[in-house]
């Protein structure tokens, strides 16, 4: 395909996948429960960094995560008891069980109080392109606080080569623009231009199909390379096309 041609193919897909009926099967349907902003961004960031594996599962999981945090999650991070964790003790998706839930409740604590929030966080360290030294400078905030070091492996950092799929998955939620009624937009310090495109299994077979990719490995170098590509269809929407290459790998087998 031309590069023509292959932006219309592309764009086709977008309109086709980005839906409300993508939130059927999709983990973002989770925050999509809540209203209040800080709802939002709390259960849209613990459902992301679980979304590995199954996806009935991963929805069946954050869905547990919200009932055990009182269907309220900013509340119940900001004005919990230390006896109200106990409660979490029990939860488990694959690797990520109830000591690192806990972590993660008392590290959004500090964030809340200390940070002024999520959206402050990622919006420091930002560039005026992709948000890789954002996550990084993220995962240094989140874990300034004592932590059991098993718990590290559960957020991303792209400065030691990780694509960071899932962190940039929850900045695609909460950035883009809410038009269609997928993604939420409430995020107003960054921009869709700055976004990279989660970059799984299924996208980056996809994107190699296309010729959007050339790196085997689906790591930092081959998210950069991706977004390089992404940018020349759309500089300023190119996680759009996030949508089409899910949509093309899951549902279309392509």
């Amino acid at each position: 395909m031309t590069k023509k041609e292959l932006k219309e193919f592309l764009d086709a897909k977008v309109i086709q996948y980005n839906l409300p009926e993508f939130l059927e099967s999709d983990p973002i349907q989770i925050p999509h429960l809540f209203s209040l902003k800080e709802d939002i961004e709390i259960s849209g960031f613990l459902t992301a960094t679980i979304a590995w594996g199954n996806r009935k599962s991963i929805i069946t999981n954050a869905n547990k995560m919200m009932e055990l945090m009182d269907s309220s999650p900013y509340d119940f991070v900001m004005n919990h008891q230390t006896s109200d964790l106990e409660k979490l003790q029990g939860f488990v998706h694959r690797t990520f069980n109830g000591d690192d839930l806990t972590f993660f409740v008392r590290s959004l604590n500090n964030i809340y109080k200390h940070h002024h929030g999520l959206e402050d966080v990622f919006s420091k360290a930002t560039d005026t392109l992709p948000l890789q030294a954002a996550i990084s400078n993220f995962k240094s905030v989140f874990f300034e606080i004592p932590h059991p070091p098993r718990t590290t492996k559960h957020i991303s950092d792209p400065s030691k080569g990780s694509a960071a799929k899932r962190i940039n998955m929850f900045l695609r939620w909460m950035v883009r623009d809410n038009t269609t009624g997928v993604d939420f937009g409430i995020w107003k310090k960054l921009a869709p231009s700055q976004l990279s495109c989660p970059l799984d299994v299924h996208s980056g077979n996809v994107a190699r199909k296309l010729g959007l990719i050339k790196r085997k490995q689906n790591d930092a170098k081959a998210l950069a390379e991706l977004d390089t590509n992404l940018r020349k269809l759309d500089p300023m929407d190119p996680v759009k096309y996030d949508f089409a290459l899910f949509g093309l790998g899951v549902f279309e087998k392509f």
